[in-house]
């Protein structure tokens, strides 16, 4: 789709971008308010209708955006060569906290691709087909060094303790960067390492705590 956004200048270029991926994660594309995605974008409504043709194509223009910039900035650095589980998932908290500094909602597209009311929205997202982020996040766990876990331990069972608990980090993370200004990321980070350290306390064995 061709929409004059792209005249815009960056920072309001993003801030409209933002505030649309905002309500279209909260609400979702029936409930979400142009008005509210004007207001919060800083500009009047009839001017971000000058830049953008309509709420569908501006739906599905965040979705591209947001989809690509997270392939190019998230999944395409990740690093497998690191067979360390949890310097693996610190890896990745590092990256997406450096695209929340300026996207705060991206990590939460997935919410985009719920069914909605618009058949062609829809059709539109189920042809674009999108999983790297399942199959990126299935590939962090896949082929670590499971020789650094206790002996005792079954691995598989382990892996389904770290996701959730690392679910569980991702939320409160998301929740600091939303809810916080300003947002200490140096804060963030030293409570990011503290929680993996805890970690390997409880799932490796004595002599690999600390070589992580």
């Amino acid at each position: 789709m061709k929409m004059n956004i792209s005249k815009l200048d960056e920072e309001r270029k993003i801030a409209i971008l933002n505030s649309a991926l905002k309500e279209f994660c909260m609400r979702g594309y029936d409930n979400a308010s142009t008005n509210v995605i004007a207001k919060e974008a800083g500009i009047s409504k009839a001017l971000m209708f000058h830049y953008v043709n309509n709420k569908q194509d501006l739906f599905l223009y965040v979705y591209d955006y947001f989809t690509q910039l997270l392939d190019k900035e998230y999944y395409s650095k990740l690093d497998f060569s690191d067979k360390d589980i949890f310097n693996r998932l610190r890896q990745s908290y590092l990256l997406q906290i450096d695209l929340l500094k300026q996207y705060p909602w991206i990590i939460d597209i997935d919410k985009l691709t719920g069914e909605g009311s618009s058949d062609e929205i829809n059709k539109a997202l189920s042809n674009r087909n999108n999983n790297s982020r399942s199959s990126y996040e299935r590939k962090i766990f896949d082929l670590i060094d499971n020789s650094k876990f206790r002996p005792e331990l079954n691995i598989e069972i382990c892996k389904q303790f770290i996701l959730w608990s690392n679910i569980g980090f991702t939320n409160q993370i998301l929740d600091e960067i939303r809810n916080s200004e300003p947002i200490d990321y140096e804060k963030i980070i030293a409570t990011l390492d503290r929680y993996f350290d805890e970690l390997r306390k409880v799932f490796y064995k004595s002599e690999e705590i600390g070589n992580g």
